[in-house]
């Protein structure tokens, strides 16, 4: 079995640097920021923050778009949180399904993201990149930014065989599938019951719902009516999300609240989420995060949800790993 860090995923928003801080003092290794333009703030300013309000624990990012930010700007980005930080940062990339559904657009294709990662890894080792066609290269003078190369670890968020062979040439590590050479986390919803609690309670379903109603946000924008009726409660959430919806806004409004709050018409489907998987007292956690130990992965990212987030990092953490 190989050893396993215990990290947490929060939204960039006003609560992330405290959050951050808390999670420090509670053990976690690594606190991740979610990034997703049309649903969050700049994950760049809070990690900014989270940076000068911890000394120990680990920051990253899950995921960065590379569609949303020039390879020049990530570079930049990238070399001031790493600095800040002291070496603490990890940058994970994606391929924005969620950020760009939202926008009308397709996720971006394999190879223009690894194409992307090359280039910002070539950028922050202080070398020259073609981009758009042309020569380019970080030009920052002495005290304006880190001296190059800068050595920040480059994941990716990865999924299919395809991925994995792409992960093997570019990134240093994944989120995703155990992948065979390189350090692999994967991210965990869910949330720690009380002594005696019922894991169906509404406290339960309140916590991890936004986590967990995922699916059907994904098979609306991915499928449409068709693809979500056939889920349970898929019908009346679109039906309430088309009654109050122009049709040329529903895909992207499918994702309001998207992992972090539940809408209206979200609170239909609680009732059908499910409310077992890494849902348990702390000895069950305990032993659901020792298979996951087993199997092969080298982080578990717990994303806390609900009205009270405090309460889950806190509950998590007492968790044995």
């Amino acid at each position: 079995m190989s050893e396993i860090e215990l990290s947490c995923a929060l939204p960039p928003g006003p609560e992330f640097a405290d959050l951050a801080a808390l999670a420090e003092t509670l053990g976690y290794a690594r606190v991740w920021i979610y990034g997703s333009a049309p649903l969050w703030e700049d994950p760049f300013v809070h990690l900014a923050l989270a940076a000068q309000r911890t000394s120990r624990i680990g920051l990253g990012t899950a995921v960065l778009i590379p569609t949303e930010r020039s390879e020049m700007a990530m570079a930049s980005a990238i070399a001031t949180i790493t600095r800040l930080s002291s070496g603490r940062f990890r940058a994970c990339f994606g391929t924005g399904f969620t950020a760009r559904s939202a926008m009308g657009q397709r996720p971006m294709i394999l190879r223009a993201l690894t194409e992307y990662v090359t280039a910002v890894r070539t950028l922050l080792a202080g070398e020259t990149a073609v981009i758009d066609g042309q020569p380019a290269r970080m030009l920052h003078a002495t005290g304006l930014a880190a001296p190059r190369p800068i050595d920040t670890p480059l994941w990716l968020s990865a999924f299919g065989p395809r991925g994995a062979e792409l992960a093997t040439s570019v990134a240093d590590g994944v989120i995703g599938p155990v992948h065979p050479t390189l350090p692999t986390a994967i991210t965990v919803s869910g949330t720690v019951l009380e002594t005696g609690e019922d894991r169906g309670s509404s406290r339960v379903r309140d916590a991890i719902g936004p986590c967990r109603v995922v699916d059907w946000h994904v098979a609306y924008a991915a499928g449409g009516a068709a693809a979500v009726d056939a889920m349970p409660g898929g019908s009346a959430w679109r039906e309430a999300l088309e009654s109050e919806t122009p049709e040329d806004e529903r895909r992207p409004r499918a994702f309001e609240g998207h992992f972090t709050h539940l809408s209206d018409r979200d609170r239909l489907l609680l009732e059908h989420i499910d409310v077992a998987t890494m849902v348990g007292e702390r000895s069950e956690i305990a032993a659901a995060v020792a298979n996951l130990a087993a199997a092969g992965y080298h982080e578990v990212v717990y994303m806390p949800t609900g009205p009270d987030v405090v309460r889950e990092l806190r509950a998590f953490a007492s968790v044995e790993h």
